[in-house]
C-alpha cells in the first residue's frame, strides 16, 4: 500500500472523525470533498494491469476524476483512518478484493457490484426523460477491448439528455450524488465524473478537472458544465 498526501494520518483521523458526526450524508459529502479542492489533477496513480500485478494505493497528493470519488465513498463510511483503508478496498474492488480483475473499472459497476453502498437513481430522477441505452462495456466498435484482461460486461443504462437537465430534475439531485457525463462512445458508459453540491440557489459539480486552466479538483456551476455534453448518470450514496 501506498500513502502520500498534504494530510498526516492524525489530521485525516480528524477530519474523519469529524465528519462522521455529521448525520445527513450530504453535508458530510460536502465537508469531506470540500478538503479536496485545489488538489492536482494527477491522473494513473493506481498501480495494476493486466501485465502488473494489482496494488492497493492511497494517494491523496494528487486524484483523477474516479480516484476523487473513490476517496471520498470510502471516507464518508470512515471515522478513522483504519476505517477508512478497509472502506476503500470495498469501494475501489468487488468484494473487497485487491487485484485488477476485481477493481471497479466503470462508473456503473458501483452500482452493479456495490449496491449496498450507492444506488443508481436516474430513471427515478429522470422520469420520462431519462433515456434507456444498452452497454457492452469495455468493448470497442470494432470489436477490441479498452482494458486488456477485463471481459466486457453487458449492462443496461439510464442517462439524462443534457437538454432534458431543467429545474425539475436539479430539484430532485441531492449534494452528494455522484454525476457521472454520459458517454455515446460505445464501451464506455461514463467520460467524467463529480459530486453534486447545492448550497442556496447555487449548484456546481466539484470534480477532479483535467483542462488546462484547472488541472485539480475544482467547483463549477453544473448547468454551465452540462452544456455541449450528452447527459448524466446519477448515483446516489446510501
Amino acid at each position: 500500500m501506498t500513502y502520500s498526501g498534504a494530510w498526516d494520518e492524525t489530521t485525516l483521523d480528524r477530519i474523519l472523525l469529524k465528519a462522521s458526526g455529521l448525520r445527513d450524508i450530504g453535508k458530510r459529502m460536502d465537508f469531506l470533498s470540500g478538503h479536496f479542492l485545489s488538489v492536482p489533477y494527477k491522473e494513473s496513480t493506481l498501480i495494476g494491469s493486466f501485465h502488473v500485478p494489482e496494488e492497493f494505493v492511497i494517494n491523496l497528493e494528487g486524484v483523477d476524476c474516479f480516484t476523487f470519488i473513490d476517496y471520498i465513498e470510502a471516507m464518508r463510511m470512515s471515522a478513522s483512518v483504519n476505517e477508512f483503508r478497509e472502506q476503500l478496498k470495498k469501494v475501489r474492488y468487488q468484494s473487497g478484493k485487491v487485484s485488477y480483475e476485481n477493481r471497479n473499472h466503470f462508473f456503473t459497476d458501483w452500482a452493479a457490484f456495490n449496491s449496498g453502498f450507492v444506488q443508481d437513481v436516474t430513471a427515478q430522477i429522470g422520469n420520462q426523460r431519462a433515456v434507456p441505452v444498452k452497454k457492452a462495456l469495455n468493448k470497442k466498435e470494432d470489436g477490441a477491448l479498452f482494458l486488456e484482461g477485463i471481459q466486457a460486461r453487458e449492462r443496461a443504462l439510464h442517462y439524462i439528455p443534457s437538454e432534458s437537465v431543467d429545474k425539475g430534475v436539479v430539484d430532485a439531485l441531492e449534494t452528494g450524488d455522484y454525476i457521472g457525463i454520459y458517454s455515446k462512445i460505445q464501451g464506455l458508459d461514463v467520460s467524467h465524473v463529480g459530486i453534486f453540491i447545492q448550497r442556496r440557489d447555487e449548484t456546481h459539480l466539484r470534480h477532479a478537472s483535467s483542462v488546462k486552466e484547472h488541472r485539480k479538483v475544482v467547483d463549477q456551476d453544473f448547468m454551465e458544465y452540462l452544456e455541449g455534453k450528452p447527459g448524466i448518470i446519477v448515483l446516489r450514496p446510501k
